[in-house]
């Protein structure tokens, strides 16, 4: 461990010894982040990060790369390449071609349209979501017409979701009948021209209304479990045994397509953004389903509305999955439903920023609430005191980690 810090570090000092060099513009941020479980007192997070951008503009020719080294407890050490791309500038379109992260969609904290990056959901959503997003490798092409713009990325490698261990306290393992062994031979998808991705998106802007129209053939960034029944026969019930399950996780392709809105009303800024998914499989408890899977498609859809006088900002979303064709087999529910809410107010001229940000899950009446202050002592440096808190029915997307509530900090300095 000690061999790979120095390592990086060399070649860090080493880059922004040659970036000064260049004209090179060096930005990023170092921070310590402490947080602790409320109902042990245990400290679950002890990490520094340093995240540094390199960047380089020119006329026609722009490029940029962002290590990032996460430091957890006093000898762990996750370094990642977020990003590193090149930019080509032309009269009415430009080319990024690289790791990069893409950002779509109009709704907060949600992701409908948002599918071309990844999510890195180890430690469920608590991570800032300009954070969350996994960098992929991608050529993208935006094409400029009047104040219409036209997208089309194409993702030649796979990179899929990734998810707790065990071990991790964000890890809960399924329920299954019987013990089970699992089969990863068929998870991984080979770089190849036939498994590469293809995302579209045209978008219009306006006085009046921003809008986008998006498409993708695409895979589940999240693998279906299909699962293989293994008996043996009794020979006094002469009857067979369940023993085992054979648990192969496997992607499946999705085509998607969707779109997004935002337009203001008097003062409130109204948005919308759905899409629909074809191909996508469920796990289900119909016996006749092979490997315990069923295709169904599905709509995901939010709505939401936000309001702002002064310095405080008030903000509401409903959100929907609706699964089409459904049957009481599906481990899911028919409709999932959840709401956002948010409320924000800056004082002491800016420096003071207090904010309310909740998840609440309709199905099951559970939450997730996220209150926490900011003070910016310069605008260089701040520290933020917040909370995670988890309330209601475990059986919800939140309540089942109503362990995991915990209260942190975050001192921040960026330069």
């Amino acid at each position: 461990m000690k061999t790979k810090g120095l390592i990086i570090a060399i070649i860090l000092l080493t880059t922004s010894q040659l970036t000064i060099a260049q004209n090179v513009d060096i930005t990023g941020f170092a921070r310590n982040y402490t947080g602790m479980l409320y109902n042990t007192g245990e400290f679950n997070m002890l990490q520094n990060t340093l995240n540094v951008n390199f960047e380089k503009m020119g006329d026609r020719v722009a490029f940029k790369a962002n290590p990032m080294l996460y430091l957890y407890g006093i000898d762990s050490l996750d370094f990642r390449l977020r990003e590193i791309y090149l930019d080509l500038y032309f009269d009415n379109f430009d080319i990024r071609i690289g790791k990069q992260q893409i950002v779509w969609g109009k709704a907060d904290g949600v992701f409908i349209t948002d599918i071309v990056s990844p999510l890195d959901l180890q430690e469920f959503l608590l991570p800032d979501f300009d954070e969350i997003r996994v960098g992929v490798y991608a050529a993208k092409v935006n094409y400029y017409f009047g104040n219409s713009t036209f997208e089309a990325i194409w993702k030649p490698v796979y990179a899929g979701n990734e998810f707790p261990g065990p071990g991790s306290i964000w890890y809960k393992p399924p329920d299954f009948l019987a013990t089970p062994t699992f089969d990863y031979s068929k998870e991984k998808i080979d770089p190849s021209l036939e498994n590469s991705e293809v995302y579209l998106k045209y978008s219009l802007s306006s006085s009046a209304i921003d809008f986008d129209l998006m498409g993708a053939y695409t895979w589940d960034q999240t693998p279906s479990m299909y699962v293989e029944k293994q008996f043996e026969f009794d020979t006094v019930t002469n009857s067979p045994v369940l023993t085992g399950l054979l648990i192969t996780p496997e992607h499946h392709r999705l085509t998607v397509a969707g779109g997004s809105f935002t337009s203001t009303i008097k003062s409130f800024v109204v948005r919308g953004e759905a899409a629909y998914y074809n191909g996508k499989y469920f796990q289900t408890a119909d016996s006749t389903a092979d490997g315990a899977l069923t295709q169904k498609d599905y709509l995901h859809y939010v709505v939401g509305v936000d309001y702002g006088v002064g310095h405080l900002k008030l903000s509401a979303q409903f959100i929907q999955k609706y699964i089409m064709d459904y049957n009481d087999f599906i481990d899911e529910e028919e409709f999932g439903n959840t709401m956002t809410f948010l409320a924000r107010y800056d004082a002491m001229r800016e420096t003071l920023h207090l904010e309310l940000f909740s998840y609440v899950g309709l199905n099951y009446v559970d939450a997730l609430i996220r209150p926490k202050v900011t003070y910016d002592f310069s605008d260089s440096f701040s520290i933020l005191l917040g909370s995670n808190i988890f309330v209601g029915d475990k059986r919800g997307m939140f309540g089942r980690y109503e362990e995991n509530s915990m209260i942190y900090t975050k001192i921040k300095y960026n330069f």
